[in-house]
């Protein structure tokens, strides 16, 4: 029998019902590895959004570039990482954007947190 984690403030745990919820926008994320649906997207974003079936929620964080959004309405940083490569973004950008943190700080940050005892270990 597991026990149920205790859930990390500021977090949106990408569980089983996430999955759900956000099945066509990380559908809609991973057609980006093909460099037509990028450039079809950029032609048209709201009609290639409708085209893929994008909730309101989901719409308005994609047209805002709301990363906190994005994994609150069911997106996979994996997935939403095809998505930020269309800006010229990366997963380290994602990241700072989900701590609050400019580019710098939160790469800083890693490496301290590299650093550190693993006390998960003990």
């Amino acid at each position: 029998m597991t026990q149920a984690q205790p859930p990390i403030p500021g977090t949106t745990v990408f569980d089983g019902e996430q999955a759900q919820k956000g099945y066509a926008l990380n559908k809609m994320c991973y057609a980006f590895n093909s460099a037509e649906q990028r450039a079809a997207f950029k032609a048209d974003e709201a009609g290639f959004m409708r085209a893929w079936g994008l909730n309101e929620e989901q719409t308005r964080a994609i047209s805002e570039r709301d990363v906190l959004g994005l994994l609150a309405a069911g997106g996979n940083v994996y997935y939403l990482a095809k998505f930020a490569g269309i800006l010229g973004l990366d997963v380290q950008d994602l990241g700072a954007a989900q701590t609050g943190l400019n580019k710098e700080a939160f790469k800083a940050r890693l490496v301290a947190q590299n650093q550190q005892p693993d006390t998960l270990a003990a």
